[in-house]
């Protein structure tokens, strides 16, 4: 609708208890039935109790809206639940400072002001409001007020599918699931002489993405994490002192930095093979195998020394039963560490090497993201990642090593590929040089870098940061996991939401 004056000047501000005279009539134009309108008192309470919930939209100095809330807790309205109930009968004196949800009891545009947007404005100050005050959602009770042309021929729960679909349009319904807001469930009675309704209410629910449990802990989890990438030179080493004096000076220099991770490539440590060369190939791989756990403990003092978490790449490992696998090590920086497997091998290492591929594929939590790590080929089977993605996955840190330019094409775009489809931060580090002492390594092709989804508050192209290719050196970058959070709610497409859950799974066996 057409507004009846021009707007010069459109204000969203708190409501005052002197703004009641311009509210009551803006009311009246919206309500025939005088018995809705809320009184003096009532909106005296309002803003006594809490003044920050209460807004009115502002057209040139007269008031055409308002928004009305309060605070309760999340078991009062999880459930079913009547109006009166928690309002309190209208008395409000069930607003409670400590609770956790933000709940709505009223919004109202003038009817001459209507299709202008105006209460979206209103509702995005509810949000910000939420946000503000930590609290864990916004909820109320959403009239349905097309039900009763459709009553006689359908269920409420066929009626909320065909207003989702688009179907059949719902002037309340409609507008609060463009804003964001999810049906939670249908009551009864929540308005009782609520007839257009017949009888019936949605309870409409939208969540803080940033809320956070209430913690005794002094320091919150960060939102901002800084990477730190080794693009390791391959060089001859004759001893694991030789190659930790190097490993060393990388995490030295990326922790000066700050950083919360370091990650480096794939068999970082096969110079170390050279020792092995009057053996076979699958003799050799298992000789420098004899040095992977003391690699562990090593890092694990470095992770210690330099307050930093290490992601040690990859390296050789018998296991009990006698299997050659290709595992690396989270080490936290707290001193503790897990292991992870490549799982899917490829065909050179199996021909040459004997290797098997490894049963784990789960994500790990650390001090400022929970994270996963797919080594190398791993990353080219978009399962894993999706699976990791499903268990919380913020950041996808990938291993590799490649010797020609193919070989790193395809870790690289693959590894773009898994930042979109997962919603997620993929960073990748592998090695340059060459080995010619070393059988099977002969020479190594990477350019490391993050990438990132392709989104507005993202790169363009999805690369947030690259390292030179085929030369030595670090790479730090800060990735924002904020910027995730708004990506699964606002983003263009939602990967993950949008999947056909209806339609195909994907699971572990176990």
């Amino acid at each position: 609708m057409e507004p009846m004056h021009k707007i010069n000047k459109v204000e969203v501000r708190n409501l005052q208890i002197e703004d009641y005279i311009q509210l009551s009539q803006s009311f009246k134009r919206v309500y025939a039935d005088k018995d809705v309108f809320w009184t003096h008192e009532q909106i005296e309470t309002l803003i006594r109790i809490f003044p920050e919930g209460q807004v009115v939209t502002v057209v040139d100095d007269k008031i055409v809206g308002c928004a009305l809330s309060i605070i309760v807790d999340y078991d009062m309205v999880k459930g079913d639940h009547t109006y009166a109930k928690v309002t309190g009968n209208e008395t409000f004196c069930t607003h409670n400072p400590e609770g956790n949800i933000l709940y709505g009891i009223e919004v109202f545009i003038h009817p001459d002001y209507r299709g202008l947007r105006l209460a979206r404005r209103m509702y995005e100050y509810r949000k910000e409001l939420c946000e503000k005050l930590n609290l864990k959602a916004i909820m109320f009770g959403g009239r349905i007020p097309n039900y009763y042309k459709y009553a006689d021929t359908m269920r409420p729960k066929e009626y909320l599918d065909k207003v989702r679909s688009r179907e059949i349009y719902d002037p309340v319904l409609t507008f609060q699931l463009s804003n964001d807001f999810h049906v939670r469930r249908v009551m009864k009675n929540y308005l009782p002489n609520d007839e257009e309704s017949k009888h019936c209410a949605t309870l409409l629910q939208w969540d803080n993405i940033y809320y956070q449990e209430p913690t005794q802990d002094y320091v919150d989890k960060k939102t901002t994490v800084r990477v730190g990438l080794v693009q390791w030179q391959m060089r001859p080493y004759k001893t694991l002192d030789d190659v930790f004096e190097q490993v060393e000076f990388f995490v030295d220099a990326v922790s000066d930095y700050k950083s919360d991770f370091v990650l480096f490539p794939e068999y970082f440590n096969a110079p170390l093979m050279a020792k092995f060369n009057h053996l076979g190939e699958a003799q050799s791989i298992r000789g420098l195998a004899q040095y992977t756990e003391e690699v562990r403990d090593r890092f694990i003092n470095l992770a210690i020394s330099y307050n930093i978490n290490i992601i040690t790449g990859s390296m050789p490992y018998v296991k009990e039963d006698g299997g050659l696998y290709n595992v690396g090590f989270l080490v936290r920086r707290d001193g503790s560490y897990e292991m992870y497997e490549k799982v899917h091998v490829t065909p050179d290492e199996i021909k040459s090497w004997g290797l098997s591929g490894g049963k784990m594929v789960q994500t790990f939590d650390t001090d400022c993201a929970k994270i996963g790590i797919l080594i190398c080929y791993d990353v080219e089977f978009p399962e894993l990642s999706r699976i990791m993605a499903d268990q919380g996955m913020q950041i996808l840190f990938v291993p590799f090593l490649t010797d020609t330019q193919n070989g790193y094409s395809r870790v690289r775009v693959c590894a773009q590929a898994r930042a979109i489809e997962n919603e997620c931060f993929v960073v990748i580090a592998g090695s340059v040089g060459n080995l010619p002492r070393v059988h099977n390594m002969d020479i190594q092709y990477a350019q490391s870098g993050v990438f990132t989804p392709c989104d507005f508050a993202f790169p363009t192209d999805g690369k947030r940061a690259e390292a030179t290719p085929n030369t030595e050196m670090i790479l730090v970058s800060d990735v924002d996991l904020n910027l995730l959070n708004e990506l699964h709610t606002y983003g263009s497409v939602r990967n993950l939401r949008d999947r056909r859950h209806d339609l195909y799974e994907l699971k572990v066996k176990k």
